[in-house]
């Protein structure tokens, strides 16, 4: 299977991209793995005329924001985000009526037309680098609650919060990583910082999947816990072989990013079945706002 994927990737002059919590067989076979902004940041730099997204609907729009000229398959539409879908464009306008104007600071990990009405995006990564970089001093972040108290806790601005979460960061108690921790005290804590308040109270680190990668190669310790999905652990020891990582929990499993199989590749590449396009309406003003984000960057 994954020499025919090769072959229809060449065929359609595709990139892969993998999420870095795709399950390892789709992890291997992809031309990059990492975060899903970086990914389509990427892909928008090649000269491919298909990107091939394993990741979430999400993700893929964000691929079809930046680069309208390819094709964009998903191939599974059902792979969705159950925290991406705790905002829709409707709810957020009826909620920025009842405040004065202010900013709107939207994760990354949100549709395309809650990114169209949007001042700037973020990521786990530059949350508080894009907030700071805002001359107002209040502003709402949304959808996830969790991450905007972490960056309100890093900056001196008032962040109005949504009641928005990521389910399987959101699961992860303290009582879970401290029992992790009693059986690798040795073992350093890398908590993603959409997990709740009193769990980032016990992270050694607090950093993006990308982050984590970094981090761990940095690091001088041999042994960490992984507060994140438990498909990170894959590329952790694929990028540390000499170390050993724990996931914080065993639960921490999404199922969205364990739905594409080969075999749905394979279709999606044969068919060009599950194309995602953002219509130009909506890819404009989200473009705006992801852009302003990676200009704070260059």
């Amino acid at each position: 299977m994954k020499e025919k994927i090769k072959e229809l990737l060449k065929k359609r002059n595709a990139i892969m991209l993998a999420h870095n919590y795709q399950p390892p067989e789709i992890q291997d076979i992809a031309d990059l793995c990492g975060d899903s902004l970086e990914l389509s940041i990427r892909a928008s730099l090649t000269n491919a005329e298909t990107i091939l997204f394993c990741g979430v609907t999400f993700m893929a729009e964000t691929a079809s924001i930046l680069s309208p000229e390819k094709t964009v398959l998903l191939p599974r539409k059902d792979a969705g985000c159950p925290m991406a879908d705790m905002v829709t464009p409707e709810q957020l306008k009826e909620k920025l009526d009842k405040f004065p104007p202010m900013p709107v600071v939207t994760y990354v990990n949100s549709s395309a037309s809650v990114k169209a009405i949007s001042t700037i995006c973020c990521t786990s990564a530059n949350a508080v680098q894009v907030v700071t970089s805002l001359k107002e001093k209040e502003m709402l972040m949304i959808p996830d609650r969790n991450l905007a108290q972490y960056t309100a806790s890093k900056t001196n601005k008032k962040i109005h919060l949504w009641d928005g979460y990521c389910p399987i960061h959101n699961n992860l108690t303290a009582e879970d990583v401290l029992k992790v921790k009693n059986r690798h005290p040795d073992a350093v804590f890398m908590a993603h910082p959409e997990c709740r308040p009193d769990v980032l109270e016990l992270a050694d680190a607090i950093t993006s999947t990308s982050g984590m990668i970094k981090y761990a190669g940095k690091s001088d310790r041999s042994s960490f816990i992984v507060g994140t999905e438990t498909g990170m652990i894959y590329p952790l020891k694929k990028a540390n072989h000499d170390k050993k990582f724990y996931p914080a929990s065993e639960s921490m499993v999404c199922a969205d990013m364990k739905k594409i199989t080969l075999e749905d590749i394979i279709k999606s590449l044969e068919t060009m079945e599950g194309e995602v396009k953002v219509p130009e309406q909506i890819r404009l003003p989200a473009l705006s706002a992801v852009q302003r984000m990676i200009d704070l960057s260059i």
